[in-house]
């Protein structure tokens, strides 16, 4: 009981700090920030205008709506932990007919078993209170031959991200991406692989935010890029 209870709280802590970001505007900011890693990722997924397609974490929508008017005879379904964040993401996306946001943690999402062609999560894996559990909750989700894509900045590899672990004031995971293939593994995909994926925005002369040190670091993070990781649902 104490390991559902642990899970609770740190999901109640999760829904309270990210519906701070929705009523501070960084959801929408999210677009900006890392559209330049993401725009390769929709290349990469190949999507089919019929495909249904699953959004964890979606914010604001941005990525959503991007989505939706890649599968214009499908469906797009965003799921995020934030009820301000869906509040958001419905009324900026309300012009869209083949997408909808519903309220759901990774571990547990609201949806029937083997619907999704694709899924994707980007800069949210990390924040997962049990990311075993969120990618199994995904891999049952998706239909036999369905993708799971996972895009995160926060990873072991990237040494120019650590210290996101002593800003942040939510826990966040921060595995290498050895162990993201151990998990999507011990989920049940099969041709798990994982890439790098550098942002090419230039970064400015003078870097005055909190994440990085200097202009020089941001550089070097940029340059590592994104861990890209990716499996395949087979048949049982």
């Amino acid at each position: 009981m104490k390991a559902t209870a642990d899970s609770r709280t740190n999901s109640e802590s999760l829904r309270q700090e990210f519906n701070r970001w929705a009523e501070a505007g960084r959801g929408e900011g999210m677009e900006q920030d890392h559209l330049p890693i993401v725009l390769p990722v929709l290349d990469r997924m190949r999507l089919s205008p019929e495909d249904n397609v699953l959004d964890v974490g979606c914010g604001a929508g941005w990525l959503s709506r991007l989505l939706a008017e890649q599968v214009p005879e499908g469906r797009v379904v965003g799921v995020d932990i934030s009820d301000e964040m869906i509040r958001r993401a419905r009324r900026s996306n309300a012009d869209l007919e083949n997408a909808m946001f519903v309220i759901g943690e990774a571990e547990e999402l609201p949806w029937d078993a083997n619907f999704f062609n694709h899924a994707i999560s980007v800069e949210a894996a990390y924040y997962w209170p049990d990311p075993l559990a969120a990618l199994r909750e995904i891999q049952r989700v998706l239909r036999e031959g369905g993708k799971a894509w996972l895009l995160i900045n926060y990873y072991c590899e990237n040494e120019y991200a650590h210290q996101w672990g002593k800003i942040l004031s939510i826990p966040a995971h921060l595995l290498s991406a050895a162990e993201w293939v151990a998990l999507f593994t011990e989920a049940g995909f099969s041709e798990v692989k994982h890439d790098r994926i550098p942002d090419p925005t230039p970064a400015p002369e003078k870097y005055e935010g909190r994440w990085f040190r200097d202009a020089a670091e941001l550089r070097a993070f940029r340059q590592e890029g994104a861990l890209l990781v990716s499996g395949v649902k087979s048949g049982t």
